[in-house]
Formats: structure tokens, sequence, C-alpha cells
């Protein structure tokens, strides 16, 4: 799988105080979020600041040198590329100088009918300096702005055209504007530090900065911020049904992060005791496939009472697999990311935690290496239900017909995988772990039934986005 991004936006209340360090700590944290490219934009009372790059944040700004990006508001975003290539132009935020000033956009998520929308711009004259999604939500506030001369309300109206997820951070002249999707797909959260408002992806982003959490952003919702905070709601929000992405408590968020008030560790402790309880397994000892399984497979151990092991280490300088661009440099980079212990696995009878499964090529290498150092059995926790059906807001996943679950049985994937056994964490119980409703979660890979409604020609745009492992 390949998500996402990361977003952050913060505004100082002291003029004086130069908001770049704290966004750059901020984009730090969230690095898990996006690897490919980074970038921030800075406004002070006289000027805006862009600077973008590709690679790790550090890399981008030499280690936080961030010299000539001065001002008491700013923004800042790490990417993963969903729609529009890997390459500069497409990193963000996207800036434009316009009759009324200056924008800076950056953008967390997936609109699904931007290709409609760029054609119908394009076809006003407009042209666009990248491929991405990010931009045509840029010219479209720049669009309906110069016409209503009210922020909030251009908001309002792009929001009625855009089908998908978006969580956005605004940088308007010297506002900070920050907008979630109505149904809330992607997290948002609001912190604090001293006289400094802050908002990320992820309250990690925070606690960089020794700041604060206050609470999350609520779906629909339109926070301006000057020298006041003012909250705004897009129209029929109230009638539209929250959704927010199961996969972030699963695998994307870091586990020390909240969302909507959830505490991420806490879900992932609840997955691995609930895996316990309904899929004991005759073993010696609980191994998590590093990292996002560690978590749920300490829970595992706690319920089940099987002692706790690590049975791969993971070279943290490898990338996630899911960014590789064909299946060799995957295999590959499975090899070069994991290592197995084998004092750890010889002769034993071992259950093996993981968050998911999309094509199982990744999954079937750990197996093999496994087997290789020594493992007499091979019992498979998946941590949450199958996945058969692609995502559209904002985690490219395969194709439907590359998914593993969307063309076999559950024993067939267990054939395929190699393992003595193969069991996967039901709807219901992953909602209960969750702790939200589930009419207010987007299953819509587990289930095929997506919060949104999807364009006549979702498969034309399945043609042009990026797709991964």
């Amino acid at each position: 799988m390949q998500d996402k991004c990361g977003i952050v936006g913060a505004y100082s209340h002291t003029k004086s105080k130069n908001v770049s360090r704290s966004i750059y700590y901020g984009l730090y944290a969230l690095q898990h979020r996006g690897q490919e490219s980074a970038g921030i934009s800075v406004s002070n009372d006289e000027e805006t600041g862009t600077y973008r790059g590709m690679g790790l944040v550090c890399d981008v700004f030499n280690n936080g040198n961030i010299e000539g990006l001065e001002g008491h508001v700013g923004i800042g975003h790490v990417r993963y590329s969903t729609t529009g290539k890997s390459k500069i132009e497409n990193s963000q935020p996207f800036f434009n100088e316009f009759e009324m000033g200056t924008i800076a956009v950056a953008h967390n998520g997936d609109i699904i009918n931007s290709m409609e929308l760029r054609k119908e711009l394009e076809n006003q004259d407009y042209h666009f300096k990248s491929d991405t999604d990010s931009e045509v939500i840029c010219q479209l506030l720049i669009e309906v702005y110069l016409k209503t001369k009210d922020i909030v309300k251009a908001i309002q109206e792009v929001s009625k055209r855009l089908i998908g997820s978006y969580s956005l951070v605004i940088l308007l002249n010297n506002d900070l504007i920050v907008v979630r999707d109505p149904v809330g797909i992607k997290p948002l959260s609001l912190g604090k530090k001293d006289n400094i408002d802050i908002v990320a992806s992820e309250t990690v982003a925070f606690d960089a900065i020794n700041g604060e959490y206050v609470r999350s952003i609520e779906p629909g919702e339109i926070l301006v911020i000057n020298d006041e905070m003012t909250s705004y709601k897009m129209e029929n929000v109230n009638s539209t049904k929250r959704a927010h992405c199961m996969f972030e408590y699963v695998y994307f968020a870091r586990p020390d992060s909240i969302l909507d008030d959830r505490n991420v560790y806490e879900v992932r402790l609840n997955i691995g005791k609930a895996l316990s309880k309904e899929f004991s397994a005759d073993a010696e000892v609980v191994m998590p496939v590093p990292d996002s399984a560690i978590t749920a497979a300490i829970g595992y151990s706690r319920e089940s009472g099987l002692p706790y092991a690590e049975g791969l280490i993971k070279n943290r300088y490898v990338g996630r697999t899911f960014i590789m661009p064909t299946q060799e440099e995957r295999e590959n980079s499975v090899r070069l990311k994991m290592n197995p212990v084998k004092t750890e696995l010889e002769g034993k009878k071992i259950v093996l935690i993981d968050d998911s499964i999309v094509r199982g090529t990744t999954s079937r290498a750990t197996v093999n290496a496994l087997k290789e150092a020594g493992a007499k059995e091979i019992h498979l926790r998946i941590g949450c239900p199958p996945i058969i059906s692609p995502c559209y807001y904002g985690i490219a996943m395969a194709t439907k017909r590359e998914l593993i679950a969307s063309n076999k049985e559950i024993e067939e994937i267990r054939d395929y995988l190699g393992v003595d056994s193969l069991k996967y964490l039901g709807v219901d119980s992953l909602v209960e772990c969750i702790d939200i409703k589930r009419d207010e979660l987007c299953l819509g890979c587990l289930t095929g039934e997506y919060p949104t409604s999807l364009p006549e020609n979702i498969k034309e745009y399945e043609a042009k986005r990026c797709t991964c492992p």
C-alpha cells in the first residue's frame, strides 16, 4: 500500500516569532507519511517564501537549515504520490501569486473526480505546473475566491465540487486556513505551543516541539487562524456521515498518535488481544512483522500468555516496500529490509502477527525467509479483515484484480503463503477495537461499500493514478 501525505500548519500570535523550525520538526515527526518530497511555505507581513525538494525532510532542508524561510505563519508537506508522478513539479506546498495576493496549499488525500475538474479549468485557459489533484484544488480556490472575495465561501463552494478525501492547510496571504473534508476520511488535529497554534495530520507533530494536543479538526470544519481563531462549517455537513479511514488505526499512523481522540497504540493492543481471543494457536512464541505489527503482537502476547520475541530485525534505512516500482525490486527490498534471527526461530512454532495482506507477495517472501531460518510452524494472524477492493481516497493499493483476497479464498491464500494456519480479524471485531461506530468508519477496501459516490470514469481514473504492491 501507498498512502498518503503529511501536512503541518503553524500560526504564531507573536509576529516576531518564526514558525519555520516548528513546521520543520513537525514534518520530521510525520516522515513516515511521505518520503518522496518535502516543502515549507511561510509568510510575514511583507512576502511569502516557499522551498521544496525531493527526498527526506532532513535532506531537503539540510538537517534543519531553513534560512530564508522566515514568517509568523506557514504550512508544510511531506509526500507520497497517489495522483501524479514522483517529481519536483508535484511536490508541495503549491504556491501561486494572483490578483488578491498569494496562496499556498498542502493536501493530504485524493480527489477522485480531479480529471474532470482539471479539464474544466484547462478549458478556461488555466495552465497547470503539475499533474496532481492537489493543484486542481488550489486553482479552483483561486477561481472561486476571485468571484466571492470571501475565502470561507470559496472553500464551501469548492467542497461541493470535490469527490474524495482532503485535509488541507492553506496559507492565504498572512492567514492560515485549515480544512477537513465532510466525512473526515483523513486525520487532522489542532495543537498549541506557547503562543503558536499548530495543525497536523498526526499529534506526534505536536510532541516533536513539546506542544500539546487540543482537539481533532471536525469533519467539514473550516478553521481560519489569524489574530483570532474562527471555526466555520461546510454546508450540509451535519447530514453527512463520517467515515474515518480504518487503516490509519491499523497501519499508517504512528502508534504514539491520537486520531479523533483515539489512542492508536491502544487500538493496536486491542487488535492483538482480539486476535488471541478469537484465534489461538499451538505455538511457543509470538512475533511481529516489524514495525507496524509490533503493538498488536504485544497485545497478542499479553492476552495469550505466549512470550513475545523478535524473529525479524528491520533495517530502518530501507523505505517501505510498497514504494518500489517493480516486483523484483520489492522482493529485493524485503530481503534488505528484514533479516531473520535464526536463534529465535530454529525449531520453533511461531504466531506471526501482521497488520494486513494486500497482494501477498511481501508476506510470502517474509514467510519463506522465516522458514529458511528454521521456523518449524508459522501461524499467521492478520490485524484487519481481507482487503477485497481498492481504495480511492489516498491509499494507492493494487487494483482489484491484484488484491489477493479478491481472487482467492482464505485457504487458498494460506496455501499460497505457505503458512500452517491463517486467520484474519473480522470486521465487527476491528470496529470494536477501534471503538468508533461502524457507520463512522471508511471500510471501503474491506466491503466494497464507499462513503462517497464514485465517478462514472473510475476505470480511467484507476489507470492514471499511481499503483503499488
